[in-house]
């Protein structure tokens, strides 16, 4: 049987976005952000990270700085009990028009393929339009927490499905759980 899972961005949804975090040194959690993770991971959802991280096709980092980055977030969310099944990212530039860019919905795929995800049962936490459009487009729930670009009032909302909006992650994590 498909698993349910909480797909979600990584900056300015679990961490500080500093614009591009390109050293493991920038990576700050968001308050809570550990706290809202091992709630899911009690509750038996999957935790996939979902990134557009188009500072590698940039030049600003490199993957092997992306991948140390990425451990950094384990071991600090491992402070706080709190475990990642999968962390996907695109490294493209917007203009290359990659199908795992965000909203686009190849990094979904993925974790369909690895994880056995359903996408009906899963969520998508995200701070910007592509977070919410990803989720739209594979027929997740989705929440807007508004610890990142969004401010909550943005044009943009009109056009999407948004079945929440969470102050924080954790506001998020217990919407999930009393839905």
């Amino acid at each position: 049987m498909s698993v349910k899972a909480v797909f979600m961005d990584r900056d300015g949804t679990i961490n500080v976005d500093t614009n591009y975090v390109n050293s493991p040194g920038q990576l700050v959690l968001l308050p809570n952000s550990g706290k809202a993770i091992k709630l899911l991971n009690k509750n038996e959802f999957k935790i996939v990270v979902v990134s557009n991280q188009s500072g590698v096709a940039r030049g600003y980092l490199t993957l092997v700085t992306l991948g140390a980055i990425h451990r950094k977030l384990r071991f600090l969310l491992k402070k706080d009990k709190a475990l990642l099944d999968a962390v996907y990212y695109c490294p493209y530039h917007p203009n290359d028009k990659s199908s795992c860019r965000k909203p686009d919905i190849g990094l979904a795929l993925r974790a369909k393929k690895d994880l056995d995800i359903d996408f009906k049962r899963s969520y998508m936490i995200g701070d910007s339009q592509a977070d919410v459009g990803f989720g739209n487009n594979i027929g997740a729930k989705t929440i807007l927490v508004l610890t990142g670009k969004s401010k909550g009032n943005e044009p943009w909302l009109k056009k999407y499905r948004i079945d929440f909006v969470a102050e924080d992650l954790l506001g998020a994590a217990r919407w999930i759980l009393n839905n």
